[in-house]
């Protein structure tokens, strides 16, 4: 990728410009929270980077072709209509407790989910690396090692799943055969408890549980509360028949409102419900949320009107993506509606644990957990096709995309090590111009 050098007042100008079409009107409603939002971003030039898939994007397209169909190494007709994470990073990376009971690790988080090339994964993701390989302090030649273990891994699995491998021989990453930092990740999921979450989040009144006030949740006036219920009297339909089984896990207990959380969750109004779960019990209850789905960064700059018509609303592409990218998804996994927009509902997981970057540091455990993403990056790609029960993508995205490097083996690792450098770099002059536009007071409406 050759991104022009632009000086500081002219990149200044291209960021707001970008953030007002991603941000403007979420900006506008919640500045307050946007605050928050920016001044994390302003910690470091990852958490910039985490927060900026749009300027990622708009970057990618302008400086390099926009739209699936221009192509570009590696993408072709079908290569560049592959499910894609669209937020792929390395801290969108960690543990979850599948339909079936099994605690995974592998990529969480959903939110960008769109179809598009599978390069831009890829990308998106080395880029990362660079960037928390720099804030390490390790070499460039170190850092070009690690985007060659990605590639190479990335690479490795896809051949392996597209030539016909045994699920057995490419099985997930869980407690029985992940290692290092993945393995602890899952044993720290495995000692929190159902009962933990909801201790931290609810108290009993007259021997049923409820809401705890404070802590971030917001008592719901009785219009708010009536909507809420009926949005969520929709979600019930688009849930899954083998979901069903005890009608009175869906018995709804409370409901509160809660402030959008987290870099990319700022301005999204959402709402906790307080579920009987599977049993009478009161540490078997369950808490869901209801939250906006926003519009995918990755999604500006796909044309492909087929892609766009397929979903009914952000709700509903956001789980049909995470359904078609993670095998045996949250069973509580559905979509709804809420003042006309599409709301994403989904459990609030006891067994949540992000990767932890702050430990590791030693450069062969960096690669090794690096090596260990590019596998999981692979099977998630794989796993959205012709056998995820969507249409969309009709064909076998491991095979494309494995004759796709075929073609040109020896280039695959080198594209993304040069794109890696040069974004990285790029992101972190972006970071300190963010930084002086929004202390400077430079940022509209804040």
């Amino acid at each position: 990728m050759s991104v022009p050098q632009l000086n500081d007042e002219h990149r200044g100008e291209e960021i707001l410009a970008v953030f007002d079409t991603a941000f403007g009107q979420l900006l506008a409603a919640d500045p307050a929270a946007f605050r928050v939002k920016f001044r994390k971003m302003a910690a470091s030039a990852f958490a910039f980077y985490r927060g900026t898939a749009c300027l990622f994007y708009h970057d990618l397209t302008a400086h390099n072709g926009s739209g699936s169909k221009r192509g570009g190494p590696y993408l072709d007709e079908r290569t560049s209509r592959v499910w894609i994470h669209g937020d792929l990073h390395a801290e969108n990376f960690g543990t979850y407790m599948d339909a079936n009971g099994r605690l995974i690790f592998n990529v969480n988080d959903f939110d960008e989910a769109y179809v598009g090339p599978f390069t831009w994964d890829l990308k998106r993701f080395s880029a990362s690396i660079a960037l928390i390989g720099y804030a390490k302090a390790l070499s460039d030649e170190q850092i070009t090692e690690l985007v060659r273990v990605y590639a190479g891994a990335y690479r490795e699995r896809i051949h392996a799943l597209a030539t016909g491998a045994k699920s057995d021989e490419v099985p997930p990453f869980t407690l029985d055969t992940a290692q290092g930092p993945l393995l602890d990740a899952l044993r720290d999921a495995r000692s929190l408890t159902r009962f933990g979450l909801l201790d931290s989040m609810t108290e009993i009144r007259d021997f049923e549980r409820r809401f705890a006030p404070g802590g971030g949740s917001i008592e719901l006036d009785a219009a708010t509360r009536y909507k809420v219920l009926a949005a969520f009297d929709g979600y019930l339909e688009t849930l899954p028949e083998t979901s069903l089984a005890r009608p009175d896990s869906y018995r709804v207990k409370d409901v509160v409102g809660r402030r959008g959380i987290g870099i990319g969750s700022a301005g999204l109004p959402s709402y906790n419900i307080l579920l009987e779960g599977h049993s009478d019990a009161l540490e078997n209850d369950v808490v869901i949320y209801i939250k906006q789905a926003q519009t995918p960064a990755v999604s500006r700059h796909i044309t492909d009107s087929a892609i766009r018509d397929y979903f009914q609303h952000e709700g509903h592409r956001t789980v049909i993506s995470q359904r078609a990218l993670q095998a045996h998804a949250d069973p509580w996994l559905g979509w709804t509606e809420l003042d006309g927009s599409g709301q994403l509902v989904a459990e609030v997981s006891p067994y949540a644990v992000d990767l932890d970057w702050g430990d590791i540091d030693d450069p062969e455990e960096v690669a090794a957990v690096v090596a260990d993403l590019g596998r999981a990056t692979a099977t998630m790609h794989a796993a959205a096709d012709d056998q995820s029960g969507e249409s969309l993508v009709p064909f076998s995205t491991e095979r494309a995309i494995d004759a796709a490097i075929a073609a040109d083996e020896e280039s695959f690792a080198g594209l993304l090590v040069d794109f890696a450098h040069t974004y990285g770099a790029r992101a972190r002059a972006d970071h300190q111009t963010f930084v002086d536009l929004f202390r400077n007071g430079r940022i509209p409406g804040l």
